[in-house]
């Protein structure tokens, strides 16, 4: 394990607060339409299996990590020493968009949220690896691509 000393960056992709809302007003509505149609246990365990998997799914998909610490940049399960990395810019909401459509290389590794609008894209430098640069979704796309060009200069 890394020690918060040790870690340049970290950050969740967590999901917005909204989608929670919205997502438990959908299971809200199947609720109501569940209560009429059968038996009201039936329909309080339709219910409680739904949020369950309503949370079970936001849970997962906000569950990516960005971190930069001990020499390598890892981003969900996938991870590169640091020294393999060139250079990493961050991109407003118009360049990430671009940079995810129509500007794309199909090789790239992409991790992306919707509701996250700036992402970094991150230059592989290693000849060896076919994937010409990450583009990763972040909040904090200056701070993330500052840490990336720390731990590069401190040769890790």
């Amino acid at each position: 394990m890394t020690s918060a000393a040790d870690t340049a960056y970290a950050e969740r992709l967590k999901v917005p607060l909204r989608w929670w809302v919205q997502g438990t007003m959908l299971v809200a509505t199947l609720w109501l339409a569940l209560v009429v149609a059968v038996p009201g246990p039936v329909a309080w365990v339709v219910t409680a299996l739904a949020m369950a998997l309503l949370a079970g799914a936001l849970l997962s998909y906000g569950s990516a990590r960005v971190v930069v610490a001990d020499g390598q940049l890892r981003v969900g399960r996938a991870h590169i020493e640091v020294g393999h990395l060139g250079a990493a810019t961050p991109l407003d909401a118009e360049q990430a968009r671009r940079a995810a459509g129509v500007d794309a290389d199909a090789r790239a590794f992409l991790v992306l949220r919707p509701y996250l609008k700036r992402a970094v894209r991150v230059v592989i430098a290693d000849p060896a690896d076919p994937t010409p640069y990450w583009l990763v979704s972040t909040r904090h796309p200056e701070r993330l691509a500052e840490a990336l060009a720390h731990a590069r200069g401190a040769g890790h």
